[in-house]
C-alpha cells in the first residue's frame, strides 16, 4: 500500500489500513515514547494510546507535513498528557558542586547513541521530559512551558539541572574509564 492509499484506509475505518500505518510507524514511534516513559511497558501503553488518538484524529491530517511527524507530534502529545498527571514538577534533586569540570573529549566518543539514550532515561521524570522536548524533539521553552503547563523560566531551569546531571554522569564515566 502507498501513503495515500494508508491515509485514505485509516479515514475510511480500514482495519487493513491502519495495521499497515502501525506497521510502518508502530516502531519508530515506540522509540519516541520511551524517551518520555519511565518504563518499556509504560511506552508500549503510550504507543497504543497514541495510535488510538491517530486513528480517531486521522481526519485532522491534512498533509502539510509528512504522515511521521504528524504522528509523532501526536505520540509526544499523548505521553505529555499522561505524563502531566505525575508529580515532576515538585523534584528537587541537587546537584553536585562538580558539574563544570572538564570532561575528556574521548569519554563523548566510547559512549553509542543507546549508552547516552540510558543515561538520559536515568535523569528524574521532569529534566529527562524537557531535556527530551528541547534537545531532541527541538521544542522552544514557550512550547514546553505550553505543554506542560509550567513556567517558561521552569522548562530552562529543569533542562539546566539535566544538563548539568548528565555532566556529572560523563565525569563519572570518565573516571571509571581512566
Amino acid at each position: 500500500m502507498t501513503e495515500k492509499e494508508i491515509i485514505d484506509g485509516c479515514k475510511a475505518g480500514k482495519p487493513i489500513a491502519q495495521k499497515a500505518l502501525f506497521l510502518k510507524y508502530g516502531p519508530i514511534m515506540l522509540t519516541v515514547c520511551r524517551r518520555y516513559a519511565r518504563h518499556q511497558m509504560e511506552a508500549e501503553d503510550f504507543v497504543q494510546d497514541g495510535f488510538i488518538r491517530v486513528f480517531k484524529n486521522i481526519d485532522k491530517f491534512k498533509g502539510e507535513s509528512a504522515l511521521g511527524t504528524w504522528i509523532s507530534r501526536v505520540m509526544i502529545n499523548n505521553a505529555l498528557k499522561h505524563l502531566a498527571k505525575s508529580a515532576f514538577k515538585k523534584e528537587a534533586i541537587g546537584i553536585s558542586e562538580h558539574y563544570d569540570k572538564d570532561i575528556d573529549p574521548g569519554t563523548y566518543a566510547k559512549l553509542s547513541a543507546d549508552d547516552i539514550l540510558k543515561l538520559i532515561d536515568e535523569l528524574p521524570a521532569g529534566y529527562k521530559i524537557v531535556f527530551n522536548l528541547y534537545a531532541i524533539e527541538g521544542y522552544s521553552h514557550r512550547e514546553i512551558s505550553e505543554q506542560l503547563g509550567i513556567g517558561e523560566s521552569t522548562s530552562r531551569s529543569q533542562l539546566l539541572k539535566a544538563r548539568r546531571m548528565l555532566q556529572e554522569k560523563f565525569v563519572e564515566l570518565q573516571k571509571i574509564a581512566v
